[in-house]
C-alpha cells in the first residue's frame, strides 16, 4: 500500500444573497455573490457596495447529484422544522420593483405614431 501526505486547505465562509447558475455541453458553472455596504469616506456622494463572488464549476454528473443531495437536505430541513416560503419582505420588494417597472415601461411607449 502506497502512504502519502494529503495537505487541506479550508475555504473561508461565505454568505450568498444572490446565485446564478449558467451551463455549457461540458460544465455547469455556479456563481455565488455576496453583496455587502462599506463606509468609504472619499465617496460622500453615493453609499460603496462591495460584491464578492465564489464560482464553483462542476460537470454535469456532479450538478445532478448537488441537486439530488440538495433536494433531499431541504425536503428533511421542511420535515423537521417548517416549510420554506418567501421572505415577506423580500415579496414586498419584489412587487414594488415590478410596479416601478411598470410605471416605467408605459411612460416610454410613445402615445402616436409618427
Amino acid at each position: 500500500m502506497t502512504e502519502f501526505n494529503m495537505s487541506i486547505v479550508d475555504g473561508q465562509a461565505f454568505f450568498a444573497h444572490e446565485t446564478s447558475v449558467n451551463f455549457t455541453p461540458q460544465q455547469f458553472s455556479l456563481d455565488f455573490k455576496s453583496l455587502s455596504p462599506r463606509v468609504d469616506p472619499r465617496n460622500k456622494n453615493a453609499p460603496t457596495f462591495v460584491m464578492a463572488h465564489n464560482v464553483v464549476m462542476l460537470d454535469p454528473w456532479h450538478a445532478k447529484q448537488i441537486h439530488k443531495i440538495l433536494g433531499e437536505a431541504l425536503k428533511k430541513y421542511e420535515e423537521e422544522f417548517v416549510k420554506i416560503d418567501k421572505p415577506k419582505a423580500l415579496a414586498k420588494a419584489e412587487k414594488k420593483h415590478v410596479k416601478a417597472e411598470t410605471k416605467t415601461a408605459k411612460a416610454e411607449i410613445p402615445a402616436y405614431m409618427g
